[in-house]
């Protein structure tokens, strides 16, 4: 069968929580079952944690926070560690790689470069921004001395959804990490191996006992808890747009904690008929849509090509698509995997009959693949003639497939794209300079790509307009969310 899947044979996942620097089960004793979306395997019993676990996870946090054993070092000794982290992270590639595989269904491959390596070079770049991040000193009269500096929030919670589980962790501990906060972390019920893993190597890494906790659970009992707990600074939240709602309400309704959001998108990819790269430009739609099976908040999932050159586009396209039939995620070549659970399966196979029932024209796809397998796999889809009315051009489906649009003024395709109510990423394709800057300064999302997608790195600010939520992960804006500002005012 090949060397991951004896690999896989041979692993032995621990689904207990990890609280105050152990593995322990949930107060309660109840435990739900991993099941795999690669074949249906068991991945074994993980703890179902509730309000009671929460109330320790954030006892712990407070304790560590309170007498500083780690907010209290120095800039150089926390940078140290989270590097430390970040090595060790790379040094269980592998082991991190096969867990995420397992839990949620993305291809090996994937997961070693991008979800592995990604995350170890996201808390590796935030433990050396530690030390690179100045405080201010303001213009005052010459009696005094005006200080504004940053400090930790306190304690930090944080929840991420089942897509991209190490990845979307990763953005919101290293900075809260870093700012030197303590952390209590909920993976999403579908996907909690790899954090409950990272939280073991933390500790090996260094970081205090109590700093780091991960909680698995379901959002309505852990989750909820996190988000109306008393004694919670701040949330941060990754997942869908309903309930992005209920953490701030129930953020408010508490003891008005900081709640920022990541949440859904829909996003708009616009190829201009003077696109400089056809095939360029027909590889990121495609690429881009499929990738990680379609489960992306940022997949361009609206494609509008200009009407003179949606023909030859469509051709190329299709060209495309059998490259990623899904095939077996533990399989090094397989560049396309399997849907993380049956409920995703059955929204994304709903939402392709409702493109069928609202008459879009399927080109490819739109049947469920690898039933022999016991997993739960979705042939790459594409449909033509979507107007912006359709449901499949509206809702968010989280899965592989594309609606194609058509344009004639590249104006009324900003306007589609625009009427939406998400406004994560968009992009735009064209040769004229004064075209793309024109566009993507009309474009209302909080990342817009010109020739490309998908081509951005930790440096820059990943997050949304509109419903798409508040505040920012990635670069050095992220520090934004977990800091308070202070102001000291001297008189000399």
């Amino acid at each position: 069968m090949g060397i991951w899947h004896d690999k896989a044979a041979a692993l032995k996942a621990d689904g207990r929580a990890f609280i105050g620097g152990e593995r322990v089960w949930a107060k309660s004793g109840q435990q739900f079952e991993n099941l795999s979306p690669i074949d249906g395997r068991s991945l074994g019993m993980v703890a179902r944690c509730d309000g009671a676990d929460v109330d320790i996870a954030v006892a712990a946090a407070r304790a560590a926070f309170e007498d500083r054993r780690w907010a209290g070092k120095s800039p150089a000794q926390r940078k140290r560690v989270l590097i430390r982290f970040a090595e060790l992270m790379q040094q269980h590639v592998e082991e991190l790689a096969l867990l995420e595989t397992l839990d949620m269904g993305k291809p090996i491959k994937y997961s070693q470069t991008v979800d592995v390596g990604g995350a170890a070079n996201c808390i590796r770049w935030y433990g050396e921004a530690i030390d690179k991040v100045y405080d201010e000193i303001a213009p005052t009269p010459a009696d005094s001395l005006a200080l504004i500096t940053r400090e930790p929030v306190g304690v930090v919670a944080a929840i991420v959804p089942w897509n991209y589980p190490m990845l979307m962790a990763s953005w919101k501990i290293a900075p809260a990490l870093a700012a030197g906060n303590s952390v209590v972390l909920k993976p999403s019920e579908k996907s909690p191996l790899t954090a409950l893993r990272l939280a073991e190597l933390a500790l090996e890494a260094g970081l205090p006992a109590g700093v780091f906790n991960v909680l698995p659970g379901y959002g309505a009992e852990a989750g909820a808890a996190l988000a109306l707990h008393m004694d919670v600074d701040c949330i941060g939240f990754t997942g869908s747009t309903r309930v992005g709602k209920q953490i701030m309400q129930m953020a408010g309704q508490s003891n008005l904690k900081r709640a920022w959001t990541e949440l859904g998108g829909k996003s708009a990819n616009i190829v201009c008929a003077d696109c400089p790269d056809l095939d360029a430009a027909v590889d990121a739609a495609i690429g881009s849509i499929f990738f990680n099976q379609g489960e992306s908040c940022n997949a361009p999932s609206r494609l509008f090509v200009e009407e003179s050159i949606k023909e030859r586009f469509i051709e190329k396209a299709l060209g495309k698509v059998p490259a990623y039939q899904p095939g077996d995620p533990l399989d090094e070549n397989t560049v396309m995997g399997a849907i993380v659970d049956a409920t995703q399966l059955k929204t994304v196979m709903g939402y392709i009959e409702a493109g069928r029932a609202d008459g879009a024209r399927l080109l490819a796809g739109g049947k469920q693949a690898r039933t022999e397998t016991g997993g739960y796999y979705v042939e790459p889809t594409l449909f033509d003639q979507v107007d912006s009315n359709m449901t499949i051009a509206r809702e968010e489906i989280f899965g592989p497939v594309l609606s194609i649009l058509s344009f004639t003024d590249v104006r009324e395709a900003v306007r589609q794209a625009n009427a939406t109510p998400y406004g994560l990423h968009a992009a735009v394709w064209t040769a004229d300079l004064s075209k793309a800057i024109q566009t993507s300064r009309a474009l209302r999302a909080g990342t817009v790509h010109v020739n490309q997608y998908d081509g951005d790195d930790i440096t820059v600010p990943f997050g949304g307009y509109k419903q798409s939520g508040n505040g920012r992960d990635k670069s050095l804006h992220a520090f934004d969310k977990y800091t308070e500002l202070k102001t000291t005012w001297i008189q000399i």
